[in-house]
């Protein structure tokens, strides 16, 4: 399991538009919200995604940048892209699935057809969404075994704001005895 303050795996992926992204190198002042989606085949993931479009600019103005993840190569990145109307969002695409579970993600198998009528890969990771320092350390973590009820990006802004204005420091990190 992922621990708040601590290192976080690396990350480094190719991106549509915006070269190889790599967390590492990032430079935005506060970190980076990477939201991990289950991929084109996902209907529930594309209305998440509109919202992080949405907001990205919030983020920004925060000094925190975003990026959206998954296990799907470049083709069906794009057309999530295009299915949102993305133009702030950045997407990383080919994501390992060593990768995905060095951060805690979970698998699943192919289902076949989606309700959209897409195919599903044979493996596939679930949703997680990750708020990373310019350290890269572990700020915010929420993984799930379902693409259902997942984080509200409005929230995520509104407890940025209170964490900025009262030095509010990550929180869960305690891994000694009990």
């Amino acid at each position: 399991m992922l621990m708040p303050r601590q290192k976080t795996p690396d990350l480094t992926l190719p991106t549509l538009d915006h070269g190889t992204f790599n967390l590492s190198s990032e430079d935005a002042t506060r970190g980076t919200v990477i939201c991990f989606y289950r991929g084109l085949h996902c209907p529930i993931c594309a209305n998440y995604l509109t919202e992080l479009e949405k907001r990205v600019g919030d983020f920004a103005s925060r000094g925190v940048a975003c990026i959206a993840v998954s296990s799907d190569g470049e083709e069906r990145t794009r057309a999530m892209a295009d299915k949102i109307g993305a133009e702030a969002l950045r997407f990383g695409y080919d994501l390992s699935l060593n990768v995905a579970r060095q951060w805690g993600l979970y698998l699943s198998t192919s289902r076949g057809k989606t309700s959209i009528g897409i195919e599903e890969p044979a493996l596939f990771s679930e949703p997680g969404l990750f708020m990373v320092t310019p350290e890269q350390t572990l700020y915010y973590g929420s993984v799930q075994t379902m693409p259902f009820v997942r984080p509200h990006f409005s929230e995520l802004v509104s407890a940025l704001d209170f964490a900025i204005a009262n030095d509010y420091p990550a929180r869960g990190e305690y891994d000694g005895d009990v």
